[in-house]
């Protein structure tokens, strides 16, 4: 089917669930806003005040929702006020998809100083991204918005980036789009002999804890962390990240503060969805002596 660039990007995304977008308008977007207007009893697009809010809200609004958050902005100086957002969401794991105009695609790395031309734009976008990709043509688009997502929903979720100049967004190209996979899971399976050697050393404790972190809410497993804690009658201590884990009513669940207080009772620590450092420091949040 014959679609501008800025029509295959919007007809992706919806393809992909993408249902909020969230970004500032400007000279380089008008073919992507021109195929999202098309496609906006599919897709809604925030306008935002500033590039840093359309990155932070897309971050709030992946974690929230448990979907993918989009935020679209000008390049340059556009790209470069969402980079706050970007890199938060880079840290705390969350699958924001941020898509970036660019220049002229006949002018990109030449430096010849044109409207929001700004030194290296995909080195600086991969700075804060799990995968980063441009489109130079329409045909390309689909492929490009379909790995992206694909690299948001495999292994630990983090942004992923994508760079289409204004010139591709405006062409015309036969495009054929891509249907993504019925069942996307690209969560990582635990393996089994590991499982079984968790077990034994949980089912011969006197007092474990639980220690959840982000990645529970991440991969969808409060469910089964709940299961778990009933099971064993775990106090579960909920990372910063890890709130909402388990409700905070549940007669199990334990902020931070309340795990120093569980914490050297522990002769066994499960430390579930979480890189168990510090937020602050990048050191273990605790260093428990001899406790397994």
């Amino acid at each position: 089917m014959k679609m501008t660039g800025g029509q295959a990007l919007a007809q992706q995304l919806a393809r992909e669930g993408v249902t909020d977008v969230f970004g500032v308008p400007g000279l380089q977007l008008d073919w992507a806003l021109d195929g999202l207007r098309q496609v906006q009893n599919r897709i809604r697009f925030t306008v935002t005040r500033h590039e840093q809010a359309a990155s932070y809200m897309a971050d709030g609004y992946a974690r929230t929702t448990d979907r993918l958050g989009v935020c679209m902005v000008v390049p340059g100086p556009g790209l470069l006020n969402a980079m706050s957002g970007l890199a938060t969401a880079y840290a705390c794991s969350s699958p924001v998809l941020c898509i970036s105009g660019n220049i002229h695609s006949g002018g990109i790395g030449k430096n010849r100083g044109l409207l929001h031309e700004i030194n290296n734009q995909s080195g600086v976008l991969a700075a804060v991204t799990k995968w980063q990709g441009a489109a130079n043509s329409p045909r390309e688009i689909p492929a490009i918005v379909r790995e992206a997502v694909r690299q948001m929903r495999t292994g630990r979720p983090r942004p992923a980036g994508i760079e289409i100049a204004h010139d591709v967004l405006s062409a015309s190209d036969e495009v054929e789009l891509i249907d993504p996979p019925a069942d996307e899971d690209g969560r990582i399976p635990p393996q089994p002999r590991e499982i079984d050697e968790a077990v034994e050393v949980l089912a011969a404790a006197r007092f474990p804890v639980i220690y959840a972190g982000g990645g529970i809410i991440a991969s969808r497993a409060s469910e089964a962390l709940a299961r778990l804690a009933d099971l064993l009658q775990a106090p579960v201590v909920m990372s910063d990240h890890g709130r909402g884990s388990l409700p905070d009513t549940h007669p199990l669940a334990l902020n931070t503060l309340g795990g120093r207080a569980v914490f050297p009772h522990a002769d066994v620590v499960l430390a579930v969805g979480t890189r168990f450092v510090d937020i602050n420091q990048g050191n273990p949040v605790w260093s428990g002596g001899s406790k397994r």
